[in-house]
């Protein structure tokens, strides 16, 4: 695997695909700038060694070129966060975009205009890919949240730098972190999936049992499991239709020597609200006309035993509706799980959107060992899936 390490970039212009997809506020002002932040020991990297950089990368899901998907808007911000000034150009490719890379000094950095106000971006397109690469000498792959996409900034362009492509810290670091949980963790090995629907989960699930020895199945997804097996839960989010599979995973965990782990009582309500009346069941035994909402106490206290007695933890999914205060308790107590089996020398990776949100939301993103910066990308990585941003770098 080819990282920064692997070359020297003095007086080398770094072609860079970094994640600059970040939200921005009606005055077209950061609000989240986590992702500028992660590039920025790549970035900072190269211009030590006394290279330059090009950025390179898109913003929202524009139809042509408009305005306010325009990365002019965020270069005071990446100039901010890398203390390096940033200049901007009103073009990725073609002469204007040539000119700005060519002109560009050592230490410098320059910020190209969003790819995909170019169709050929998404298209995959060779010849705007061939385009890209006039630009750079070097090209660095630092961004996983679309190493799951084939498009030509993030795998086509890789073609046209035989020999002088690598991984950014960022895209190294992620990969690293996933083949810790799936093949090179310290075991016990444990799982948590969460979330609402088991059908989103379904090939993580069947990917992981090899991998995995405790599973923990918990959020709306473990309703499935518990009617599966018999159990009443009221008026709870259930897929019925997947019913026979939630059957079937319990069997092949049995099979491979898994320990599942599904919660044992739940925080009910009479209502999807914050404020809605709440008691705690057994989750076998959910009245009518109420819903499980999080998890209980007596499941908590098993899951924080599950956790601390593993070595190596992924964390994907929540254990309820966290974004309602009322239901919270569940996620931060897993969240304080974590953290505590983080201390005491476990590894922790956490992934997918509702986890990261969450973990972010409660303050534990300095307490578990990684943060996925990719959602769609992290959950093909755990599917098994060769993802066509990092096969373009090894190939």
């Amino acid at each position: 695997m080819k990282t920064l390490n692997d070359f020297d970039f003095k007086d080398k212009k770094a072609l860079i695909r970094v994640d600059f997809n970040v939200p921005l506020n009606e005055k077209f002002e950061v609000t989240d700038a986590t992702r500028i932040v992660s590039a920025k020991p790549t970035i900072i990297k190269i211009l030590e060694d006394g290279g330059s950089c090009i950025l390179m990368s898109h913003l929202g899901r524009p139809k042509g070129f408009q305005d306010e998907f325009s990365l002019k808007h965020i270069a005071d911000k990446v100039s901010e966060v890398l203390g390096v000034e940033v200049e901007f150009v009103a073009d990725c490719i073609g002469e204007k975009a040539e000119a700005a890379a060519a002109s560009l000094e050592p230490g410098k950095v320059l910020l190209l205009e969003n790819l995909r106000f170019y169709s050929e971006e998404t298209a995959g397109d060779v010849a705007f890919a061939e385009k890209l690469s006039k630009l750079g000498d070097i090209y660095v792959n630092d961004a996983f949240g679309t190493a799951h996409r084939a498009h030509a900034s993030t795998t086509i362009v890789a073609q046209f730098f035989e020999g002088k492509k690598c991984f950014g810290n960022l895209l190294a670091q992620e990969i690293e972190s996933i083949q810790k949980v799936m093949e090179t963790g310290e075991k016990p090995v444990l799982a948590i999936l969460g979330g609402a629907k088991v059908s989103s989960k379904i090939t993580i699930i069947e990917n992981i049992l090899d991998k995995v020895d405790h599973l923990i199945i918990g959020g709306g997804m473990a309703f499935t499991f518990v009617k599966a097996q018999g159990g009443k839960i009221g008026d709870s989010i259930c897929e019925d239709d997947k019913m026979p599979l939630a059957l079937e995973i319990l069997k092949q965990a049995k099979a491979k020597n898994v320990q599942i782990h599904i919660p044992v009582d739940t925080i009910a309500a009479d209502a999807f609200s914050n404020d809605a009346n709440k008691q705690t069941v057994d989750i076998t035994a959910i009245p009518d006309g109420w819903e499980g909402v999080d998890a209980g106490p007596k499941s908590i206290a098993a899951f924080d035993k599950v956790v601390n007695a593993c070595k190596t933890i992924l964390w994907n999914g929540p254990l309820g509706v966290f974004e309602m205060e009322s239901f919270a308790n569940g996620t931060i107590e897993l969240g304080n799980s974590i953290a505590e089996a983080t201390k005491n020398g476990a590894f922790s990776l956490v992934g997918g959107g509702d986890s990261v949100a969450a973990v972010k939301q409660f303050g534990f993103e300095n307490k578990v060992s990684y943060v996925s910066t990719g959602g769609g990308a992290m959950l093909e990585s755990l599917e098994g899936k060769t993802l066509p941003g990092i096969a373009a770098i090894l190939e």
